[in-house]
């Protein structure tokens, strides 16, 4: 048995993923979970970004779509380029399904392939750019 399948064999009773295809729901616990949990909130104060109510905001700025093909643990993960856009189609659409634009356009293997080969260098700089991008976008709220 392929190790991806023993893996979700054995944790996908026990995830909070389900209703997921069997092969998206293993790439994620493979490539991602280990990071983000099972549920998408990663760890914040150790410089992992939580996905949940928030990473499709990143579609809405300029770079942000680019930024997660070429974030290190999506464009060097042992997923070919379908899988990749696949796992980031579900990670959009599972974990921030209200924060995605109305005319959201789903990522597609020809997108990554020209994306992947250009990992970013510079994550954490690039990360604050986009959510500054992101901030600007939100209405203040009044006090």
């Amino acid at each position: 048995m392929k190790p991806r399948l023993v893996v979700m064999a054995l944790l996908l009773g026990t995830t909070s993923l389900a209703g997921a295809t069997e092969s998206v729901v293993a790439d994620y616990m493979l490539s991602c979970q280990g990071c983000h949990l099972d549920n998408g909130r990663g760890f914040p104060l150790r410089g992992v970004p939580t996905l949940t109510n928030y990473v499709g905001n990143f579609l809405k700025v300029p770079g942000g779509r680019q930024y997660l093909v070429q974030v290190p643990g999506a464009a060097q993960a042992d997923l070919n380029n379908e899988q990749l856009a696949a796992l980031l189609n579900w990670m959009l659409t599972t974990f921030s399904p209200d924060q995605l634009p109305s005319d959201f356009v789903r990522y597609n293997a020809e997108e990554v392939a020209q994306l992947r080969p250009h990992p970013l260098v510079d994550v954490a700089s690039r990360r604050a750019e986009l959510v500054r991008k992101i901030e600007q976008l939100q209405p203040r709220s009044r006090q």
